[in-house]
């Protein structure tokens, strides 16, 4: 009788640790403070919080990470350098695309 009573123990610890975890999963905590269940993404074989960090060009970054684009600077979680151009798009635009309010012209630097 006892053995039913731990199976239904650990059934409701594995339940409720489900349902607190619906929305991410278990990772190891970046502060002192223990987090339980976060939204993380993977990259390459690194997982990462999208609340701090992106993936670009197979490297975890952090969101505010900025390179150049020609004589432009864009954010490379958010925006795009498309290189033959010198435009920096929004990073779900096709670089081929017709330029739009959003882009910004950027010239090259000699």
């Amino acid at each position: 009788m006892a053995s039913r009573g731990c199976v239904l123990a650990v059934f409701a610890i594995f339940f409720i640790s489900r349902i607190l975890c619906s929305h991410g999963a278990p990772v190891a905590p970046m502060t002192p403070y223990l987090m339980l269940c976060q939204p993380h993404m993977r990259c390459g074989d690194k997982f990462y919080d999208p609340l701090q960090h992106c993936c670009y060009d197979d490297a975890v970054v952090p969101l505010a990470r900025t390179q150049r684009c020609g004589n432009c600077t864009f954010r490379v979680c958010f925006e795009q350098c498309c290189p033959w151009t010198f435009m920096v798009k929004l990073i779900n635009q096709n670089c081929d695309s017709a330029p739009t309010s959003d882009d910004r012209l950027c010239r090259s630097v000699s």
